[in-house]
């Protein structure tokens, strides 16, 4: 059984973490680029549209955030980026109707795992297939302790779900200022 290569690139916003992480297939044409964002607004709507104008056209382009095993079996790419598992993560988090000021943590448990199983299913397709995986994520826990509960919640989750990406990797890169520093 071969075993594809997994990346994880992880950065604060606007860190350069997902030019990084393209960069790495830069000179690959068979590349699955898994874009997990919604579009809800504006602002979102042109990121995503300078986000396209910017990757390699030749790239294959798949648009969801759950069962990403199966975008990895319908597909002939060798290389897959998936961009971004923080944003994966609110999707999941907000897919069903919650109050995040009275939510138990018996349920932000049950979140948590949800998206590790999504991850564990991705990630173990990926290396059945021997397919190399570059994964971009957020690092949200750098900064203040956010005011509102469901803030925290979304850092702890991030947090977890990073972690536990963290020991499936191959190679981990750190991204701040454009530049990136290999902590693993």
């Amino acid at each position: 059984m071969s075993l594809g290569k997994i990346i994880l690139v992880t950065g604060g916003a606007r860190s350069g973490k997902s030019s990084f992480a393209e960069n790495i297939l830069k000179d690959k044409d068979d590349v699955l680029y898994i874009a997990t964002s919604i579009v809800t607004d504006e602002e979102m709507e042109d990121r995503v549209k300078k986000h396209r104008e910017r990757r390699n056209s030749k790239w294959e382009t798949y648009e969801g955030y759950v069962d990403l095993d199966k975008a990895l079996e319908n597909s002939n790419s060798k290389y897959v980026l998936l961009d971004c598992v923080t944003i994966m993560t609110t999707n999941i988090m907000f897919s069903e109707e919650r109050d995040f000021d009275t939510i138990s943590m018996d349920e932000v448990d049950k979140i948590t795992l949800k998206i590790k199983e999504e991850i564990t299913k991705f990630i173990s397709k990926g290396r059945e297939l021997d397919k190399d995986i570059v994964m971009v994520t957020n690092e949200v826990g750098l900064g203040l302790v956010p005011a509102y509960r469901m803030g925290r919640i979304f850092r702890d989750i991030a947090g977890f779900v990073n972690q536990y990406i963290g020991s499936l990797s191959d190679e981990i890169y750190l991204v701040c200022c454009g530049q990136p520093l290999k902590i693993k």
